[in-house]
């Protein structure tokens, strides 16, 4: 990929977002479960478009995504003052090195009937 000359190089980060879903035939979530919650690390040279990948990844793997909720970069994270173990960093750096939208949790909700 070539740089236009007078245009910026996009430069790529890393968002952490917080994805619910709802029930969808074949999602793969528990029986019983009314959807979920999954923390999720995903590049994007914006968080719109980490959020737009995000989902059609998610849609793909035949889950329902309702809501994104985003918490910015590590940067952005860091000065909110969030502690973020190397578990956490490793999953956001393998997600810059492949591009990819990384899984890191998934929370299954069940209701209380």
């Amino acid at each position: 990929m070539t740089d236009r000359p007078g245009k910026p190089a996009s430069r790529q980060q890393v968002y952490t977002l917080l994805v619910q879903v709802g029930r969808k035939q074949g999602d793969g979530l528990p029986e019983g479960a009314t959807g979920a919650a999954l923390m999720v690390y995903a590049s994007g040279v914006d968080e719109a478009e980490a959020v737009r990948e995000t989902v059609a990844v998610l849609k793909q793997a035949d889950l329902a995504p309702l809501d994104v909720t985003g918490y910015g970069t590590l940067e952005e994270r860091i000065a909110q003052g969030h502690d973020i173990d190397e578990d956490e960093r490793g999953m956001m750096a393998r997600a810059l090195d492949e591009n990819a939208v990384v899984v890191a949790q998934l929370t299954p909700f069940f209701s209380e009937a």
